[in-house]
């Protein structure tokens, strides 16, 4: 009885520890290095869409030291590590961005590509929703292409039309939903859907080697030769070293 209760006490003290700590992580950082910290964020993001990833490292880390309940940084130097191919360090800064501001929707999305990535597919579609969550959020046709896209490489085709279409309605012009969907209707067969939705693109956005590639195999379908030796001659002309350009050339080889 004696041990039972001293390992009850045990477990107490060890629980209340826990909550404490976690209390103190999430301490307001002191202004000034608030202040710092947000100065460092700043810069280091601007280095990361300069593709000066060293730099931004070196800033972001620095936010960090001076401020570890950074949500935005911790939510940046993820992004970093991401595209550095760091994904063990890109996780638990996804995740700490989260746990200082929960209702991030762009946190939420970015966490949720990460996740898709890594083929966690449930995972990766519970952080769109959450993304969803927030009423004021600015652009849900976002994380809702991002979720059909999600869906469409774990061939679950109907949740990734379903998702495609509430991206669609939330903004019709949005051109990576209509390459999406006419990608989904070619893997689909249905072809002149796909037609449809990439002649939609094409008003509203530049060609690239994926729409020019897809756009030939449609016009083959149709028999459509001009069209698609308009395409062909586009693709190998604008972007003559891309894998598109490779596979169009495969596939005339007698």
């Amino acid at each position: 009885m004696i041990q039972n209760g001293l390992h009850r006490l045990f477990v107490l003290l060890l629980l209340l520890t826990t909550i404490l700590n976690a209390c103190a992580s999430f301490k307001p950082c002191p202004e000034g290095d608030k202040k710092k910290a947000d100065n460092n964020m700043q810069l280091g993001v601007e280095y990361l869409r300069r593709g000066r990833n060293d730099i931004a490292l070196d800033k972001l880390k620095k936010a960090l030291n001076q401020c570890a309940n950074h949500a935005e940084a911790h939510h940046a130097i993820a992004v970093l590590y991401e595209r550095l191919g760091e994904d063990d360090k890109a996780k638990p800064h996804y995740q700490k961005a989260l746990t200082f501001n929960t209702q991030n929707s762009d946190v939420h999305n970015n966490y949720g590509q990460f996740l898709c990535k890594q083929k966690q597919w449930e995972e990766a579609d519970k952080h769109f929703l959450e993304a969803l969550k927030n009423p004021t959020y600015g652009t849900p046709e976002i994380p809702y292409t991002n979720a059909g896209l999600c869906a469409l490489h774990n061939n679950n085709f109907a949740k990734a039309e379903t998702y495609l279409r509430k991206a669609l309605q939330k903004n019709s012009q949005f051109p990576r939903a209509l390459y999406q969907m006419a990608q989904l209707n070619y893997e689909q067969k249905n072809y002149k859907q796909a037609r449809y939705y990439l002649q939609r693109y094409t008003e509203i956005a530049n060609h690239t080697p994926k729409t020019l590639w897809l756009g030939i195999r449609i016009e083959r379908i149709f028999h459509n030769q001009d069209t698609e030796a308009s395409y062909a001659l586009f693709l190998r002309r604008n972007f003559p070293d891309s894998e598109e350009t490779q596979l169009l050339n495969q596939s005339e080889t007698p």
